[in-house]
Parts: C-alpha cells; sequence; structure tokens
C-alpha cells in the first residue's frame, strides 16, 4: 500500500466519507468507516476537496482555523449524500475572510447556487449557507470541459453516466495524477474506450463500485458499478492502483474484507477505501515527465 509521507510536493490523498446513498452504522461498520463521500486531495499546499458528503463535517473538524483561505470543493454531482456536510463544514463557521468556492458540471454550464439555496432553507434546513461567516461563491461549467482555477490549474473532467448527470475529475501534479470516477453506472460493451481514455496510466483511480456483478442485475439503472467493472476498465486503461468507492451502506466489514480478498487477486494494487486512509504520490522527476511526454508523441510501429 502507498502511504502518505512528509513531502511538502507530493500528490496527497485522504478518504472521509466513502459510503454511497446514506450513512452506515453499527459495530460492523468500523473498519471501513460510515460517512457519506468526501477526499481531501492536496497538490503540495494546495488543497482540493472531491465532494461534500457527511465526510466533509469530520474534515471540517480537523483543518479547525488552520483551514487555508480559499477552499475549492469539486463536486460530481448534486444529490443529498455528496452535499449533505456543507452547512456543518467548521471552516465556513470560523472566518468571515475565508473564501468557499464550489464548482459543478453537470447542469449544462450553471452553478450549483440556486439548487443548493433551495436545499439549504427554511423549512427543510434553518440556516442558508449564504448565512455562514465565510463567504460561497458557486461556479458552473459543462462536464467533459478542462476546469480552469484562477490560479491556472487545470483540472481535467469527464461526463459520467448517472441519473441527472455527474462529472468525474482527473488532477495532476508534478507528473503524477488521480482520477475520480463516481457516481457512474457501466455501459455495454465495456470498458467504455471515451473513460479509459479519461483514467489512463493514472496513478490511483476512485471509482464507484456501490454493488458486486451479483447484486447488480438488481439495480440495474440506479447509476452505480461494481468492483469487478473498476477493475476492468483500471486493467485495460494502465491504472496503476485502484480504490473502491462509494460503498454499499449495507456492504459491513466481513462482506467489504471478503470481496476486497477476491478483488486483490485478480488486481494486487485494488482496494477497498477506508475512511481517514491516506495515500501519497511522489513527484516525478522533471526527465522522467518529459520523456513520458515525448514518447507519448512517437507513433506506434506496426
Amino acid at each position: 500500500m502507498i502511504r502518505r509521507v512528509a513531502s511538502s510536493d507530493a500528490l496527497q490523498v485522504r478518504f472521509w466519507g466513502i459510503r454511497g446513498s446514506t450513512c452506515a452504522s453499527g459495530p460492523q461498520f468500523v473498519e471501513f468507516g460510515s460517512h457519506t463521500p468526501c477526499i481531501e486531495v492536496r497538490c503540495g499546499e494546495r488543497l482540493f476537496i472531491l465532494d461534500a458528503g457527511t465526510g466533509l463535517s469530520a474534515f471540517g473538524s480537523e483543518l479547525g482555523p488552520a483551514a487555508p483561505e480559499k477552499i475549492d470543493i469539486l463536486l460530481s454531482h448534486l444529490h443529498l449524500d455528496h452535499i449533505s456536510g456543507l452547512p456543518f463544514f467548521k471552516p465556513a463557521l470560523l472566518a468571515k475572510e475565508r473564501v468557499i468556492r464550489t464548482y459543478c458540471g453537470h447542469l449544462e454550464g450553471e452553478s450549483a447556487m440556486e439548487p443548493l439555496s433551495r436545499l439549504f432553507s427554511p423549512p427543510l434546513f434553518p440556516v442558508r449557507l449564504g448565512q455562514l461567516p465565510a463567504r460561497f461563491e458557486h461556479h458552473g461549467f459543462r462536464a467533459g470541459e478542462p476546469l480552469i482555477l484562477d490560479d491556472g490549474t487545470r483540472i481535467e473532467t469527464h461526463l459520467l453516466n448517472h441519473p441527472g448527470g455527474a462529472t468525474g475529475f482527473r488532477i495532476s501534479h508534478r507528473g503524477r495524477s488521480i482520477c475520480y470516477v463516481s457516481d457512474v453506472e457501466h455501459s455495454d460493451p465495456w470498458p467504455d474506450p471515451s473513460l479509459a481514455d479519461f483514467v489512463r496510466d493514472t496513478d490511483l483511480m476512485i471509482f464507484d463500485g456501490m454493488f458486486s456483478d451479483a447484486e447488480y442485475s438488481y439495480c440495474r439503472g440506479w447509476g452505480h458499478s461494481t468492483w469487478q467493472k473498476g477493475v476492468e476498465l483500471a486493467q485495460s486503461a494502465g491504472v496503476k492502483a485502484l480504490a473502491i468507492f462509494h460503498l454499499y451502506p449495507g456492504h459491513d466489514d466481513a462482506f467489504l474484507k471478503a470481496a476486497e480478498a477476491e478483488m486483490q487477486a485478480v488486481m494486487p494494487t485494488a482496494f477497498m477505501a477506508r475512511e481517514r486512509q491516506a495515500l501519497a504520490f511522489e513527484p516525478v522527476e522533471e526527465e522522467m515527465v518529459a520523456d513520458r511526454a515525448k514518447a507519448a508523441k512517437v507513433p506506434a510501429t506496426l
């Protein structure tokens, strides 16, 4: 397993919420965790947050006043399990100078401002996001187009097959990359060529494996995939490591450990994501990055 290290310029990932649809609770859900989607990504000192499920509250409690003045939250989509942590994000309560920016790509270019304003308002919720001390800014884009942030950071995006749409993200830093592919339902045939190109050669793919192949026949059309299809995609695209994510809330520790063992027999670098699990990818030397880019431009010989 790749471990998080102290390097100040590594690409780092930490899971704060790994469940899908709703939280899990009970002594049989201790090892893998209970919160809904939220992932911390650091490109050196630069912080990104992937989705704002209930795991965002736990992450915010750890960040506290040490949170940066500007925080970018990349939303895959606006289903409740991916946004319900927003009003409970502690850094939003601690500083009037803080700016929290959301990015949403599945609404045909519209931002998340209007739907979030409807949800976080009476009578559904007593406090509006605009009443919190921090200032929220909401940005829309179209999934499939690159997302260019104010500091020039470029994040690649991909439209995913999910009811109402969803966005996949590819974040790169110093020759390393991660891909976040949640929520998605696999196509037939599979793997989808465009999605395979999107995740190709990434260091880590975080993939929606909510169901097993045996369960999927009862859940077709729900917008989710299986760990088996995640392995197929990863192996076809040269993905180096695979984290299965958006875990079904009814799958307890025993079920997930057994599934993980079965999966690792096929792909040893694959694993079921665990809450607070941290990984780090050290920078690739610039010469190696240049060599990779040069090799990619050389036509294959027949």
